[in-house]
């Protein structure tokens, strides 16, 4: 069977939803469509089809589109997620209420088709399909409620489409298809990789056991031109405490009493410093017409729609590159605007009980202004975006932490969260962003035989290999096998292909540095089982 949906050509229903409840709009010959002071255009031009929407007096909440199609006999069909992913990725066949955040592919046995919105749009979009329609839904509001134009013309989205060839691989066609829908990725100078302390320490660290980390990472990697980064995660900051993953004010703490000093010592160590924030949380005092809420925790979360907040996130921002940190991880800022990690969002993704304190653009505008915000002010920093919204953080973020955490602590996690992440998602690699699809967390926890393979193939994927590693733990052969990866890990290598993609969602055979490689990500025995294994989400 072979199926093309011809998004370029005339939308069969447009609908609008205001706060005051849905209206069904008019179209004409011309691609707009209006009714109750508000207008929809779809014209295409030879970026695609772009969609912009005005609206006088009603405050917007969502515009819903969509295609009559005829679908008939066997069609696969791949997904994407709002933020990271969360192991759940994979091809299925047709499911009407399965909700697909920014593009998803076809495949109908011979052709890989793709359909989608460019990346940077000033709304929230997601598909579904049944067989016989495609609807888009662009939400467009404000945190809770409706976004007031007043007049405005908002460039909602751009919609385009992507024809494959017959017999491609569908790996490769989806490739081309996220290039076409970022057109100025930005990627780091060299290869990524190096250390984290997050999956061994959990936030408990100091200054001194980052400078020990700095030396045992320094010491597995002998390339000179390209050297490993060491990255401080949370726990460095005042308000820290357990992993708890506090905000700032970003100062540094009695344990960590001099963040420049730190740095410094790192470089003449030989590691690149690299450290981690949550930009929009603040425990400290801050004038009240910044906070958008105050926690249970009486922890303070700013509304980055306020100048003055927003010139706060970037004085911190600026402060942890001029104090010599050449990555920044910036994390949370998804779970704090919108209330909800990704896996929570499906087709509402916003769950907070109020509005911005500026109710005239969207909350993926506001988003965006923050990015760019983070971005200018990291200066030649690399940055790291984690719980960051992939298609609004592409093109302006070097590196995108792609899914959920793994872990230190339980190899199903790494395997379930991992693994599905770095081959779902690595066709974003090079085309949105560089793919980090996180740590390999080696502990007395996690059974090394299995821990192993993961290292491996993130190492030679070509994507950023970062370990998370006790120095005091780890064995002769562990040591070995690190130093092998990091020697694989700074070199730019072709991008790893997972060859069975379309029959598990979890890729055991590989294509890495053009040879073909297997994986066993099951293997286990009663000695090296451990008793948290079960506990996948730790």
């Amino acid at each position: 069977m072979r199926m093309a949906i011809h998004f370029l050509e005339k939308p069969n229903d447009v609908f609008v939803e205001t706060e005051q409840g849905w209206h069904c709009l008019q179209g004409d010959k011309k691609g707009r469509w209006s009714g109750n002071n508000l207008e929809v255009q779809a014209v295409a031009n030879m970026q695609g089809l772009p969609i912009t929407l005005e609206a006088v007096n009603e405050a917007v909440k969502t515009v819903k589109i969509s295609w009559y199609i005829r679908s008939e006999g066997q069609l696969q069909v791949l997904g994407d997620h709002w933020e990271r992913s969360y192991g759940d990725l994979e091809w299925r066949g047709i499911v009407p209420e399965r909700i697909m955040p920014w593009y998803f592919l076809t495949h109908d046995g011979s052709v890989t088709n793709g359909y989608g919105v460019l990346t940077g749009s000033n709304a929230f979009c997601y598909w579904q399909m049944d067989k016989e329609s495609v609807t888009l839904t662009a939400d467009v509001r404000n945190g809770n409620a409706g976004v007031r134009l007043e007049g405005r013309r908002l460039n909602v989205a751009t919609i385009v489409e992507y024809q494959g060839g017959s017999g491609e691989s569908s790996f490769n066609e989806a490739r081309r298809f996220c290039k076409q829908m970022c057109a100025q990725p930005i990627m780091p100078s060299d290869p990524v990789y190096g250390g984290n302390n997050w999956y061994y320490a959990y936030g408990n660290s100091s200054h001194e056991q980052i400078l020990s980390d700095s030396r045992f990472i320094s010491s597995l990697a002998s390339n000179a031109k390209n050297r490993p980064f060491m990255v401080i995660d949370d726990g460095w900051q005042l308000a820290s405490g357990g992993g708890a993953c506090k905000g700032g004010p970003w100062t540094g703490s009695p344990l960590f009493p001099d963040m420049a000093g730190l740095a410094s010592d790192m470089k003449q160590f030989g590691v690149r410093p690299g450290i981690w924030c949550r930009p929009l949380m603040v425990s400290g005092d801050v004038p009240d017409e910044w906070v958008r809420f105050v926690t249970d925790d009486n922890d303070k979360v700013l509304d980055p729609s306020v100048p003055g907040a927003l010139a706060y996130i970037s004085k911190s921002i600026e402060q942890m590159s001029n104090w010599g940190y050449e990555l920044i991880k910036h994390d949370f800022s998804t779970y704090d605007l919108l209330g909800k990690w990704g896996f929570q969002m499906k087709s509402d993704m916003n769950g907070q009980p109020h509005a911005f304190r500026d109710r005239s653009r969207t909350t993926a505008e506001i988003t965006l202004d923050l990015y760019r915000t983070i971005a200018k002010a990291s200066g030649s920093s690399i940055v790291i975006g984690c719980n960051t919204i992939s298609h609004l953080a592409a093109g302006l973020f070097e590196i995108q932490r792609t899914g959920d955490d793994t872990s230190g602590k339980s190899w199903e996690r790494t395997r379930y969260m991992g693994v599905n992440t770095l081959a779902f998602r690595m066709a974003q690699h090079g085309t949105f962003y560089s793919h980090d699809a996180d740590c390999v967390g080696i502990t007395e926890h996690v059974p090394w035989e299995l821990n192993k393979e993961w290292l491996d193939l993130l190492a030679g994927s070509g994507t950023p290999l970062f370990v998370s590693v006790d120095p005091a733990i780890v064995t002769k052969e562990q040591e070995l096998a690190l130093r092998a990866a990091f020697e694989l890990a700074a070199r730019e290598l072709p991008l790893g292909e997972p060859l069975d993609w379309m029959e598990t969602t979890c890729p055991s055979r590989w294509l890495l540095n053009g040879a073909e490689r297997s994986f066993n990500w099951n293997r286990k025995s009663l000695e090296t089982l451990s008793l948290n294994d079960n506990h996948w989400w730790l």
